[in-house]
């Protein structure tokens, strides 16, 4: 079993964004020491639930400061970006890290976030899917050629290239079970936050489906998905600073939304309420333990994702955190 971590970078009240950016670069570096496999970075836009509105840009930073964690978007938004620009930025950071970019594909959760840049969140699936045959184009030939509704190219030279051919390895989040049947036909892997009950369902559809193109006997891509987590030496003070801090990252997801008068609805705002919806684990290495354990099973994950930064949890807390399932957690998955 191999972990990950999934960041919004999301807001913490009274920090100046540039002592967030710092501390999240040096506590990304611990992941790279603690053993984590991969580092999974949201994209966001006018909300306080995302700080890395430019993936790239933050990216570029990981990879200067780690060797071996492997990193990537979850998602891109594909809508919101040129096609050709963006195959430029793969291979930049692709090459820039030896080969550890991971690549992380979608359309935008947030029909209010895709608006702000003039999409329209009914053409934006389509936009999407153009963008994605335009994308692997362009990082698996030397000449990019596309005519379509919404991008043109005409023998644009592709100078750059990925270290990792013939392309970094690709990602997709699954907001419904029937949603894995496509990236399983195309070998690539899946995230979900749904509770362990749902994810199961799209576990399931993922591996009739690659069966059904693969083979059963084909090694398959990573299926997982991302929970809160917070690691102490006893149940009562893990739990007491979990629920403080998913309050603040919860106000920060929900804030946009609110804005709007909409209530976003793939989390709850009660902090018990999610821990029964499988979002948030916390308490002694022993508890974590059990409860990942519990839904790697339940849910039928090959691979499994942390939240260890989010809302008001300070560089120290997360990174004790960090500590505690470096040492006492992972090493029961070994």
């Amino acid at each position: 079993m191999e972990f990950g971590v999934f960041d919004h970078l999301d807001q913490r009240p009274g920090a100046t964004l540039e002592t967030i950016y710092q501390e999240r670069l040096r506590l990304i570096a611990d992941y790279d020491s603690a053993g984590i496999s991969t580092y999974h970075l949201a994209e966001h836009h006018a909300t306080p639930l995302g700080l890395a509105p430019s993936p790239s840009v933050f990216l570029a930073a990981v990879a200067q400061r780690t060797t071996r964690l492997r990193f990537g978007p979850m998602v891109y938004c594909l809508p919101l970006y040129d096609p050709l620009r963006l195959i430029e930025e793969i291979c930049m950071l692709d090459q820039m890290s030896g080969g550890r970019f991971e690549f992380g594909v979608g359309r935008g959760i947030s029909p209010y976030e895709v608006a702000y840049f003039g999409v329209d969140p009914e053409t934006a699936p389509a936009i999407y899917v153009e963008a994605f045959e335009v994308l692997m184009k362009g990082l698996t030939h030397a000449e990019l050629n596309h005519r379509g509704e919404h991008f043109s190219y005409d023998s644009v030279p592709m100078v750059l290239a990925p270290k990792q051919q013939p392309h970094p390895p690709l990602w997709y989040g699954v907001a419904a079970p029937h949603g894995a049947t496509w990236p399983a036909e195309h070998g690539i892997n899946i995230i979900s936050n749904a509770p362990c009950a749902i994810a199961r369902q799209a576990t399931d559809h993922y591996r009739a489906a690659w069966d059904a193109k693969h083979g059963a006997d084909a090694a398959l891509p990573k299926m997982w998905v991302a929970r809160h987590i917070f690691v102490a030496e006893s149940d009562a003070e893990a739990d007491a600073i979990a629920r403080r801090a998913y309050a603040v990252w919860y106000d920060s997801f929900a804030k946009l939304w609110r804005h709007f008068g909409k209530t976003p609805g793939a989390y709850s705002a009660d902090f018990d309420e999610a821990k029964d919806l499988d979002a948030v684990i916390a308490g002694s290495p022993e508890t974590v333990s059990a409860e990942i354990a519990r839904q790697v099973d339940t849910a039928g994950l090959n691979y499994f994702v942390c939240r260890f930064a989010y809302g008001d949890l300070s560089y120290q807390e997360s990174a004790r955190s960090l500590a505690l399932f470096s040492d006492a957690v992972a090493p029961r998955f070994a």
